[in-house]
């Protein structure tokens, strides 16, 4: 059914699927001799599929390949091309530390294989969305150098209708862990002079392998977990390592004066049926006040 309205916002104006950290291996080799990555991008895939959402856009946000290997980019897109196709949803792929940008731009968007850094800007219905590069060729830590960040004050200088929200592998925040810290995203400071003033609404990374909230220079920042692995933080922050589960991805909801993000695991479990389609249809059908009486009064 149609968006309903039950409460004191309207639905969402836009909304964004995003994922992150597929790590794809060329031959489907498992990753560090454990990891499925092509299964648990199906599986990440088909949870989407299962919400019944119709994204505006669907991000990944990074490390999108293990090794930069032309073979596993052309698995991704053969994976995640059809399934967008069927959404109806435009894919942007932003570069982590882990790919190669001349094989991305070649195996992904089917451009010339150069080393510049893979950025774009996309359109969605009013609400401009702007893939940055922080990564460093050679290196896993990242970074954005003076020609992106240049590039991207002149970007901004003209204002969206909705805002923008910007993706980038790298988050700029803290991470509790001590590996992060040696791999964060250098020189923050620039793109916080870049960003003030601007309408940028939200930041959407990866990179950690977990989820996480925060705020930089004042605009939002949601962390996607991977799809390939994700940290066990149940140690102590010298000891966390990868396991494979808690995978999941976020949907993004643009409202008017707000953007969430909401983390949807990857995992099938028994699930209640009390609240359906009928159910909700049940409850357009009454008042406000007949809603409120039926549903928010205790018996």
């Amino acid at each position: 059914m149609d968006a309903v309205q039950f409460g004191q916002h309207p639905p969402a104006q836009r909304v964004i699927v995003h994922l992150s950290d597929t790590h794809l291996m060329a031959g489907n080799a498992p990753l560090g001799g454990v990891y499925d990555t092509a299964a648990n991008l199906t599986a990440a895939l088909t949870a989407v599929e299962r919400t019944g959402i119709r994204p505006h856009a669907l991000v990944f946000t990074g490390d999108l390949t293990d090794l930069g290997e032309p073979e596993a980019y052309a698995a991704l897109r053969s994976a995640v091309e059809p399934f967008a196709e069927r959404l109806g949803a435009p894919v942007v792929w932003v570069a982590g530390n882990h790919d190669e940008r001349p094989a991305l731009r070649e195996g992904l968007l089917s451009g010339a294989p150069t080393p510049e850094p893979v950025t774009g800007v996309w359109d969605l219905q009013g609400l401009r969305l702007i893939s940055l590069d922080s990564s460093v060729p050679g290196w896993h830590h990242g970074d954005l150098d003076q020609s992106q960040l240049d590039w991207l004050r002149e970007v901004l200088a003209e204002p969206a209708p909705l805002g923008t929200i910007l993706a980038l592998h790298h988050p700029p925040l803290p991470s509790h862990l001590p590996l992060f810290d040696i791999l964060e995203l250098r020189h923050q400071d620039a793109l916080a002079d870049v960003i003030a003033g601007s309408d940028v609404r939200g930041i959407l990374a990866g990179h950690l392998h977990y989820s996480m909230t925060g705020t930089f220079a004042g605009v939002p920042v949601s962390v996607a977990a991977a799809t390939c692995y994700t940290m066990n933080l149940q140690r102590p922050a010298v000891a966390v390592n990868g396991m494979d589960a808690g995978q999941s991805f976020h949907l993004v909801h643009v409202y008017d004066d707000t953007i969430t993000s909401t983390v949807v695991p990857v995992v099938e479990a028994p699930t209640g049926e009390y609240f359906t389609a009928e159910w909700v249809a049940a409850m357009a059908r009454l008042t406000p006040d007949e809603r409120l009486e039926a549903f928010s009064r205790k018996r």
